[in-house]
């Protein structure tokens, strides 16, 4: 089973109705679903200021966004302790999904869930940005996922 380790940056939780047990539960079954096995994913929510800071060092882009991935298995370091893999993290601007959750007419915590899951398997290696073919291959998966994991 996953470790998941759920941080805030500038928010408090809960938020809404999301909470930090609600967003352990979604990571968490994301895992299983892709076979995680002994791997542990950090997931941290924040606000916009501080993901548009993020999103401006890494990525070039001075706006802030609703999900960003940092993935580990693309490091060329080895862990230390090869027991546990660490898979990465993922960053959710909280008040982002609050107004996608709005613009969506879907609740909070299932905006919230979406972009746990985009932000997963971001970090397995699915990119929507590499072609057409990869963004359909990603939807599938993400939908695939969605009817797969209750909040």
């Amino acid at each position: 089973m996953a470790q998941i380790e759920v941080f805030t940056e500038g928010i408090t939780l809960p938020y809404g109705d999301v909470t930090r047990q609600k967003v352990k539960n979604i990571a968490a079954a994301v895992a299983d679903c892709l076979d995680l096995q002994n791997a542990r994913i950090t997931i941290i929510l924040t606000g916009d200021a501080y993901i548009r800071t993020i999103n401006s060092e890494y990525r070039s882009i001075d706006a802030p966004t609703d999900v960003i991935s940092f993935a580990n298995r693309d490091n060329p370091f080895p862990d230390i302790d090869a027991s546990q893999e660490e898979i990465g993290d993922v960053y959710i601007s909280a008040e982002r999904a609050e107004r996608q959750s709005h613009e969506y007419r879907v609740s909070l915590m299932d905006e919230v869930k979406r972009l746990i899951i985009h932000g997963i398997l971001h970090l397995v290696g699915y990119d929507h940005e590499r072609s057409d073919e990869d963004e359909e291959i990603m939807l599938q998966k993400e939908d695939e996922l969605w009817d797969r994991i209750s909040v």
